[in-house]
This record gives structure tokens, sequence and C-alpha cells, in this order.
């Protein structure tokens, strides 16, 4: 069962920030670990940087969810840009189409419990992200 409680637009540097903390706000209030709060909002982070700059700006769906036991706070960053055309390449340690390290997707995919990407070059990118506490 999923709660759509924020959607926020990213195209500036300022979005970013927003997301972070609005990203800490509902870990906190889930009651994550610090770790899990970290790996969250540091993944969060680098997915709106990308949305921002690979995607030519977007938004970010927060979405809590429920699932038995467990609850869950899922992220959504999707944009119109120009798509990534290979993304087991673009998941590879190391690959950039940028001037960065290169450990942003696969890195991101690391900190988090599920990650799922759909992206068709011309029609953009999605990205979902859930970090689940038991």
């Amino acid at each position: 069962m999923a709660d759509v409680h924020q959607a926020l637009p990213l195209e500036t540097d300022e979005h970013v920030v927003a997301v972070r903390k609005a990203v800490r706000e509902h870990a906190i209030d889930m009651k994550l670990s610090l770790v899990d709060q970290t790996k969250l909002v540091t993944a969060a982070s680098e997915l709106a940087r990308n949305t921002i700059k690979y995607g030519g700006g977007g938004m970010v769906l927060l979405e809590r969810l429920r699932d038995g036991l467990r609850s869950g706070l899922r992220l959504v960053f999707a944009d119109t840009g120009p798509g990534i055309p290979d993304i087991e390449l673009a998941l590879r340690d190391g690959y950039t189409s940028g001037n960065g390290l290169g450990l942003g997707l696969g890195g991101t995919k690391r900190l988090v419990d599920d990650f799922t990407i759909d992206s068709r070059p011309g029609d953009g990118t999605a990205v979902a992200i859930i970090k689940w506490k038991i």
C-alpha cells in the first residue's frame, strides 16, 4: 500500500537541498537508523543531481509504503531528458557520461533495498528506490 506524501520539483541546486531535507524528515519519522537515514539521503541526493544534470530537470515523488509489518519510503525520480541508451553500462562502476567518478547509479543501487530504472532514449528516465524499515 502506498500513500503519496510529496511531489517536489528538481530544477535547481536549491531543489536538491529541499529533497535531501524532505527525505531526511521522512526517514526520521519512520525511525530508520542513522546509517539507513544517511544511505537514503545520499542516494536521493545523487539521483536528484542526476535528474537535473543529465535529465534537464524533472521531479521526485516521495511515497510512504506499508507491507505487512514493514514500512518503507519509495522515491521516484523522473525526467523527460534524453534517456539512457545502455542502462547496464550506466550501472557499471567507473562508467560516466560526464566528468564524475562513475559511481552514481551503481553506488545508489547498493545504498537502497530496491532499485529499478526505466529509460528510453528520447523519452526520459524514471528511477525508483525503496528503503525498508522492518
